[in-house]
C-alpha cells in the first residue's frame, strides 16, 4: 500500500487543491522592483537639445578587436594571410572595412596594368604583358594607330609608279632567263633538225624534215640509221631539256624571293617609321619593346594581309573569329588603373561566378562553328583587383559551383589562370585558348556569419591555409555613461547618412533604451546599427506625418509599436487560441502536475513569447522518464538533454538506497510543431516534483529557466519576450495582483520589459520573481517548504521533498512486490 496516502501532508494537500487560486506563502516581496525591470538612460550623457549639436561618430564603436584583426591581416604581405571576416547582420562589416581600406594610406605598391596580344608562332597561347598603371590604353592606342597607318600606307606603296616598275623589271628578269634557256636549246635542236614543241602535257622534241615536224608514222618508216642518230639527238636534247626544267622552280623561288624582298623593302620605310615612333612611346617598358619588335618582324613577313585577305594563314580556329586579318597586331587591354595611381584597388564582386571570378575566354558563332581569339579574353574580379583587395560574401561565392576550388586554386597557385567552365563540364569540345597565367599579388577579404565559417572550418581544413586571419566584429558592446555618450554620437552619424530629422533628448534616450533591448541586456547596447537605422527611418516618417521638425520621443514608440503591430498576426492568433479557450492555459487555480511553461517564436527578426502548459503524469515503473516530444521526434537534441539532466537530478537527490522505480512522462500540451532548448527544463522539473508529491502549482505563475543536475536554475534567452508574452494573457483576463513570472536570477540583468509591464509591477498587480535554485521555485509555486536533509539524512515527512522521497520509496516497494509476486506465480507454475 501507499502509505503517502496517510502522510501528515493530507490535509495540506486537500486544501491547496481546494484554494481556488488563493496563494500560500506568495512572498510578493520577493518579487523585482520596478527600478529592476528596465534600465534607463543615463541622463548625464544627454546634454544637449537635438541630436543635430551632436559631433557625428567619425569611425565604428566596440570592434577594437575586429579592427585589429583588419590591420594586421591587410598589411601583412606573406602568402595565405587573407581575411575572413564574420559577426551578426547589421554589423556593417563591409562598410567599416571598405572605410578602414579607402582611408588607411596602403603600403602596397601601385599595380600595374595587363594586356593580352596575340603570339604570332602559337596563337592559341596568347601572351600577357605587364605596363605602368593607365600605359595599357595608350599601347592599344598606338597598335590601333599603326595599323589604320599601314593599311592606308602600305597599299599606296604598292600601287605607286616606282613600285610597279621595279616588280615588272622582276618580273622581266625571271621571263628573260625562262626565255634564253627555251631560246638556246630551240637553237641547238634546229641545228640538228629538231624542233621544241610546247604541248599541252609540256616540252617536247621532235623531228623535222623539209621545215615540217616528222608524223610518228613517217619517222617509224625511216631506214633505221636515220631513225637511230635522230633518237640519240632526241634523248640528247630531251636531257637538255629536262635541266631546263628543273630549274624552273628555282627560277620562280627566286623570282618569288626578289619579290617579297622588294615587298619587304617597299614596306620597311612605312613599318620602320610607325614602330619606330611606338618604340619610342614605350622604350621604358621592355617587355613592350620586344613585343613591338616581334610585331615589326611579323608585319615585314605578313605585308600581304594589307593587301588581301588570305585565309589560312593563322589557321581556321583563330583568323575566322577575326574581324580582319590586321586585327592580329591590334592590343586586348584586360586590366587598366589611373595613371599615377597610390591607391591599391579595391574590388566587390557581388555574383562570384567562375567567370567574373577568374575572367573568361568568350566565342562567337560563324558558319556553325564557335571560334575565339585573343581580343575576347575578359578580366575577372581576381583581375581587377589584383594589387589590391578583392571583397567578397561567403554566402555568393559557396553557392556558385566551381567558384570556392578555384580561388584556392589561385591562392595556391599564386598566378590567376583564366579557366572555362565548359571544360570542367565536358559539354563542349571547341578549341579554347590558353592565355598566359598572370602573377597574382592579392588580399582576399571574404564576409560571412559565424555559424557559416565554423561549419566551413569543419568541413574543409583548407580554409586554414588560405584564410589565417579572422576578424570577429562584436553584436555589442557594454553600456556605460561613457559608452552610451558615443552610442548616441553613432546614431547621430545615423541620421545624418540618412538625411533624418535630429532627435530630441527624450526620443534619443529611447533609442538608446531599445538599443540595449536589442542586446537582449540592460548592460549592453547593440551595434547592429541597421536594426537601428530601420527605427530611425521609420520614426522620421511619423514625424514628418505630425509635422514636427525633431523626432520625438512619441514618434519613436510609435514607430516601434508599427513595426511589432505589422509583424504581430501570428502572435495574436496565438493569443487570441488561448484566451477563447482553444490552446489550455490557466492563469488562476492550482493543479498538480501541471506547470505553465514560456517559450519563445521568432520569425523573420520578429520574437514573442508564448506560454505553454505542460503536464506530467507519473507512476511506478522502471526509472524511466518519457519525453513525449523526443518520442515522436519533436524535440531537438537540446531539450532532450534538458529531459534527461532531470533523471540525473531525482537520482542524486531522492532515494538514494532503492532503486529508481519511477515511470513518468512529460509533454508539451497542444504543441504541433518542433520543440528546441532547454529553457523549459525547469518547468518541466516543477510539474514532475508537484507529479510525485501530489502537491498542486500556483497556475498564476509561469516558469521560465533551464536547470543543472544540481537543481540550479540556469540563464535562458527571451527572457523580456517570455515574460510579456504571459503578461498579455494575464492582463487581458484582468490582473489578479498575483500573477507573475519566475525568472533565472542570472536573467535579471538581461530585463528591458515594456512600459505596461512595468506599470502592473510598480502597482503590484503582476510581480516578477529572481529564482536561483529549484527549491526556491517549488516552494514559491506551492506554498509550502522545498525541505532540507536533516542530521539523521532524511527530509521532513512535512516538505515538498519529503513528499517526494517518500513516494519513490513506495514506487519501489510496490515495485518489489510486483516483482516478488511474479517470481512466486512463475514458481507455482
Amino acid at each position: 500500500m501507499d502509505t503517502d496516502q496517510h502522510s501528515p501532508l493530507s490535509e495540506l494537500r486537500s486544501s491547496l487543491a481546494d484554494s481556488g487560486g488563493a496563494p500560500v506563502n506568495a512572498q510578493p516581496s520577493r518579487a523585482l522592483s520596478p527600478q529592476q525591470l528596465y534600465r534607463r538612460t543615463d541622463a548625464s550623457v544627454l546634454n544637449f537639445k537635438t541630436t543635430a549639436e551632436l559631433t557625428p561618430l567619425d569611425g565604428v564603436v566596440g570592434q577594437e578587436r575586429a579592427l585589429g584583426a583588419l590591420q594586421f591581416g591587410t598589411r601583412i604581405r606573406k602568402s595565405g594571410f587573407n581575411l575572413f571576416v564574420i559577426g551578426s547582420a547589421g554589423t556593417q562589416m563591409l562598410e567599416v572595412v571598405e572605410s578602414m581600406l579607402r582611408s588607411t594610406p596602403s603600403d602596397r605598391p601601385a599595380p600595374g596594368d595587363w594586356v593580352y596580344v596575340n603570339n604570332f608562332e602559337e596563337p592559341r597561347r596568347p601572351i600577357a604583358i605587364q605596363l605602368p598603371p593607365g600605359r595599357s590604353m595608350a599601347l592599344r592606342d598606338t597598335m590601333k594607330h599603326v595599323i589604320d597607318d599601314l593599311k592606308v600606307a602600305l597599299p599606296a606603296l604598292f600601287e605607286s609608279e616606282d613600285y610597279q616598275a621595279r616588280h615588272a623589271a622582276i618580273d622581266q628578269t625571271f621571263q628573260a632567263k625562262q626565255g634564253e634557256a627555251f631560246s638556246k636549246l630551240g637553237e641547238e635542236a634546229a641545228s640538228a633538225s629538231m624542233a621544241l614543241l610546247r604541248t599541252p602535257m609540256g616540252f617536247m622534241i621532235a623531228p623535222v624534215r623539209d621545215g615540217k615536224v616528222v608524223p610518228p608514222d613517217e619517222f617509224n618508216a625511216w631506214p633505221e640509221p636515220d631513225r637511230k642518230a635522230a633518237q640519240e639527238t632526241i634523248e640528247r636534247l630531251q636531257n637538255e631539256l629536262e635541266q631546263i626544267v628543273r630549274h624552273i622552280p628555282g627560277w620562280e623561288r627566286e623570282h618569288r624571293d626578289e619579290i617579297q624582298k622588294l615587298d619587304q623593302q617597299t614596306a620597311l620605310a612605312a613599318i620602320d617609321q610607325n614602330m619606330t615612333e611606338a618604340r619610342q612611346k614605350f622604350s621604358d617598358v621592355p617587355r613592350v619593346v620586344e613585343y613591338l619588335d616581334t610585331v615589326r618582324g611579323d608585319l615585314i613577313e605578313n605585308t600581304a594581309l594589307f593587301l588581301s585577305r588570305p585565309q589560312g594563314e593563322l589557321g581556321p580556329a583563330v583568323n575566322a573569329a577575326l574581324a580582319e586579318p590586321s586585327d592580329r597586331y591590334l592590343v586586348n587591354v584586360l586590366v587598366c588603373h589611373p595613371p599615377k595611381s597610390d591607391s591599391a584597388p579595391i574590388v566587390q564582386e557581388f555574383h562570384p561566378t567562375l567567370a567574373n571570378l577568374v575572367g573568361s575566354v568568350e566565342y562567337i558563332s560563324q558558319n556553325g562553328f564557335l571560334v575565339t581569339n585573343f581580343r575576347l579574353i575578359k578580366a575577372g574580379a581576381i583581375h581587377r583587383a589584383n594589387g589590391g583587395f578583392l571583397l567578397l560574401d561567403a554566402r555568393h561565392l559557396l553557392s556558385e559551383a566551381f567558384s570556392w576550388q578555384a580561388l584556392k586554386r589561385t591562392l595556391r597557385q599564386r598566378e590567376i589562370r583564366v579557366e572555362d567552365v565548359a571544360r570542367f563540364l565536358g559539354i563542349t569540345s571547341t578549341v579554347s585558348l590558353e592565355p598566359d597565367p598572370i602573377p597574382l599579388d592579392l588580399k582576399v577579404i571574404i564576409f560571412g556569419d559565424r555559424l557559416l565559417y565554423y561549419l566551413l572550418s569543419a568541413y574543409d581544413p583548407e580554409i586554414a591555409e588560405f584564410f589565417k586571419v579572422v576578424a570577429d566584429f562584436e553584436d555589442d558592446v557594454d553600456r556605460t555613461a561613457e559608452s552610451e555618450a558615443v552610442h548616441v554620437r553613432l546614431v547621430a552619424s545615423l541620421l545624418a547618412k540618412e538625411d533624418l530629422r535630429p532627435l530630441d533628448r527624450d526620443s534619443a534616450a529611447l533609442v538608446l533604451e531599445h538599443a540595449a533591448r536589442l542586446a537582449d541586456d540592460s548592460g549592453k547596447l547593440t551595434l547592429l546599427t541597421d536594426r537601428l537605422k530601420d527605427i530611425l527611418v521609420e520614426a522620421d516618417f511619423w514625424a514628418r506625418e505630425a509635422n514636427h521638425l525633431v523626432i520625438t520621443r512619441g514618434d519613436v514608440q510609435r514607430a516601434l509599436d508599427e513595426n511589432v503591430r505589422r509583424m504581430s498576426r501570428i502572435r495574436d492568433r496565438s493569443r487570441e487560441a488561448i484566451l477563447h479557450d482553444i490552446a489550455l492555459i490557466d492563469t488562476t487555480g492550482r493543479r498538480a502536475g501541471q506547470v505553465n511553461g514560456l517559450s519563445v517564436l521568432e520569425l523573420s527578426g520578429y520574437r514573442f513569447g508564448r506560454p505553454t502548459r505542460i503536464t506530467c503524469r507519473v507512476r511506478p515503473g522502471s526509472g524511466k522518464l518519457v519525453d513525449i516530444e523526443r518520442e515522436v521526434e519533436l524535440g531537438g537534441a537540446i531539450h532532450s538533454k534538458g529531459v534527461l539532466i532531470l533523471s540525473g537530478f531525482l537520482a542524486g537527490r531522492y532515494a538514494l538506497d532503492v532503486p529508481m522505480s519511477l515511470f513518468a512522462s512529460l509533454v508539451f500540451e497542444q504543441s504541433y510543431g518542433g520543440v528546441e532548448g532547454d529553457s523549459a527544463s525547469s518547468a518541466e522539473l516543477y510539474s514532475l516534483m508537484s507529479a510525485l508529491s501530489d502537491v498542486p502549482l500556483r497556475q498564476d505563475l509561469a516558469v521560465t529557466g533551464s536547470v543543472n543536475q544540481r537543481g540550479e536554475i540556469q540563464a535562458i534567452g527571451g527572457v523580456n519576450e517570455k515574460i510579456e508574452g504571459f503578461f498579455d494573457i494575464c492582463a487581458a483576463r484582468d490582473l489578479t495582483a498575483t500573477q507573475g513570472v519566475l525568472i533565472p536570477k542570472s536573467n535579471v540583468q538581461h530585463l528591458m520589459l515594456r512600459q505596461d509591464v512595468i506599470d502592473a509591477c510598480a502597482e503590484r498587480k503582476f510581480f516578477i520573481y529572481p529564482i536561483e535554485t529549484v527549491d526556491e521555485g517549488i516552494s514559491l509555486l506551492t506554498g509550502c517548504e522545498a525541505g532540507t536533509r536533516g542530521p539523521d539524512g532524511a527530509y521532513s515527512a512535512e516538505t515538498i521533498n519529503g513528499l517526494i522521497e517518500a513516494r519513490l520509496r513506495s514506487f519501489a516497494r510496490v515495485l518489489v512486490h510486483s516483482q516478488r509476486a511474479r517470481s512466486y506465480e512463475q514458481d507455482e507454475t
